[in-house]
């Protein structure tokens, strides 16, 4: 029994390792990359602790180089999704007694094993099977998901503390933060192990249970994730991780009463199918499913006349093309000012000239592989979509190859339509669409930019006139949840900037931030009365 009210300090966020030549980390994660390439690790499910084999096989591939194979895992099905339900009830018996710093302990206990032994491991495994370079690794599977773990328990502190102000002399008014009921249902990306992590953990830290289905191109690093939360002591059964096919693990889950919540990130098609099927199932639930999602972007890069080439210059080129624009925050179109577009495309291609393209294990490379050939094959078709268009010019990039990885040039197209094709739609690879306005016509951009994309999730302003800055931070109040001013629209730090947009971007419910936690907690009012009233009459009642 707990008998002390127990604080935690903010987090600091954890220090991005620079990985430069003859450092530790350097030759660290050089050694793991080898290490991990020269074992096979076959993936089981782990359902309620147990490793569980279905037979049922799936490859774990570089995508950089797909004919190295470095891990097989094991498809759920829909007898192995039963079970992984029957696992999380059964645990969240306990789960859901368990004093909050006991499993923020575990929590902290994960972020800590990060960020000593297991940083190279979580770091090579995101480099390898989600062809990422080692910095974007590091951002991602070290010290974003360290940040989710840490800055989460305090969150969950903080929640935990809020209490009603006012008591009345001979009563006392408390909150308690209940766990939902029911099980959660983790449907997590490729492009962040942190996120994928996050979105299994969020919920598990505010007590309740969740049943994990990572994305089949991220299984490899989400293995290890979930070793993580093992070797901190996350108890069996909490979290419970099942790779497979969305359409056997999905209907299961969907038609069980005991689904309380959704906590995904992905596609706008796939996050509004699962919203329809839960209102379409909706009288067979216990409790009304909290829905969570974040799906995506057409993030913009408006510029004022008044703007240094440089930083604009650089934001466009580390916002578009770092993980192959594979980031649901990237820059994938752009406003430019027609007094500084000679200028600024003379900068940009010649930065240009410098970029490399390859293997992750090649540290001066700074783009790499999309992730599988059917990414390769969509970003591609918008590519030869722009080739062939009379409203479009490639200026740079274009080409794609395919032979021994997935690999498509950084592409730069400038369309004299606002409304091109990938100026609206999500290409989400290494391609951005610029569009030159007329100077005088900012404040008729400003409203174009913000009409032109059903997305609301990142986007960038830059100007050194205060006044423009005003202007587009009205106009564009909606059409971003992360605006940034005079900064790339990616990188988002957690305790900093929480993440999440509006729109068809998803439910803007703030990932890394107390918001997020907020979603999965039920909240119970106690009012304790201390002599209660022995008379039912009131005062306005007597006669005279």
């Amino acid at each position: 029994m707990t008998n002390a009210k127990f604080d935690l300090n903010l987090p600091s966020n954890e220090p991005i390792n620079s990985y430069a030549a003859g450092t530790q980390e350097r030759n660290d994660i050089k050694a793991k990359l080898q290490e991990l390439k020269n074992r096979h690790v076959e993936i089981p499910l782990i359902i309620g602790g147990k490793e569980v084999n279905t037979g049922n096989l799936g490859k774990c591939v570089l995508p950089h180089d797909h004919s190295v194979v470095v891990g097989t895992y094991h498809k759920a099905g829909e007898n192995e999704v039963q079970m992984a339900i029957e696992a999380a009830l059964k645990a969240r018996r306990q789960w859901v007694e368990m004093d909050w710093q006991e499993r923020a302990s575990i929590f902290l206990k994960a972020a800590n094993i990060l960020a000593g032994p297991w940083r190279s491991l979580l770091n090579a495994s995101t480099m390898l099977c989600q062809s990422k370079n080692v910095l974007q690794a590091e951002g991602d599977a070290a010290c974003e998901l360290i940040d989710f773990l840490r800055f989460n328990a305090f969150y969950a502190k903080s929640i935990y503390e809020k209490q009603p102000p006012i008591s009345p002399i001979g009563s006392w008014n408390r909150l308690e933060y209940r766990p939902l009921e029911g099980f959660v249902f983790a449907v997590t990306p490729f492009n962040f192990t942190s996120i994928a992590a996050n979105l299994a953990s969020a919920p598990a830290i505010m007590g309740n249970v969740a049943l994990w289905k990572p994305s089949s191109n991220s299984i490899y690093s989400s293995y290890f994730v979930m070793k993580l939360f093992q070797e901190a002591g996350v108890p069996d059964g909490v979290i419970n991780f099942i790779p497979g096919t969305g359409s056997e693990i999905g209907p299961v889950i969907m038609n069980s009463p005991e689904l309380t919540g959704i906590h995904f990130t992905g596609s706008s098609a796939t996050f509004r199918n699962m919203w329809q099927t839960i209102g379409n199932n909706i009288k067979n639930y216990k409790n009304y499913p909290r829905i969570v999602g974040e799906t995506g972007g057409k993030d913009f890069v408006f510029v004022h006349k008044d703007t240094g080439i440089e930083e604009v210059g650089t934001a466009l080129i580390r916002g578009a093309f770092e993980y192959q624009g594979q980031k649901c925050s990237a820059a994938s179109r752009a406003y430019i000012p027609r007094s500084l577009w000679r200028d600024l495309k003379e900068y940009i291609l010649e930065e240009m000239k410098t970029v490399n393209m390859g293997d992750v294990e090649n540290f001066s490379n700074f783009i790499n592989a999309v992730i599988d050939e059917p990414a390769f094959t969509k970003i591609s078709r918008y590519i030869e979509f722009i080739k062939d268009s009379t409203e479009a010019d490639i200026i740079c990039g274009g080409n794609c190859y395919k032979s021994k990885g997935y690999f498509i040039e950084p592409t730069i197209a400038v369309t004299t339509n606002p409304h091109f094709r990938t100026m609206e739609e999500e290409i989400f690879g290494p391609v951005i669409t610029l569009y030159v306005y007329e100077d005088d016509k900012y404040q008729e951009t400003l409203h174009l930019c913000d009409e032109t994309s059903p997305y609301g999730l990142t986007g960038a302003v830059f100007s050194r006139d205060r006044n423009a800055i005003i202007m587009a931070e009205k106009i564009l109040v909606n059409a971003a949840g992360n605006f940034y001013i005079n900064d790339k629209p990616t990188g988002a730090a957690v305790g900093q900037q929480p993440f999440g947009g509006s729109r068809a971007s998803g439910t803007n419910d703030k990932a890394g931030s107390y918001l997020n936690l907020l979603r999965w907690i039920s909240p119970r009012t106690i009012k304790e009365t201390f002599l209660p009233t022995t008379d039912y009459r009131y005062p306005f009642m007597s006669e005279g």
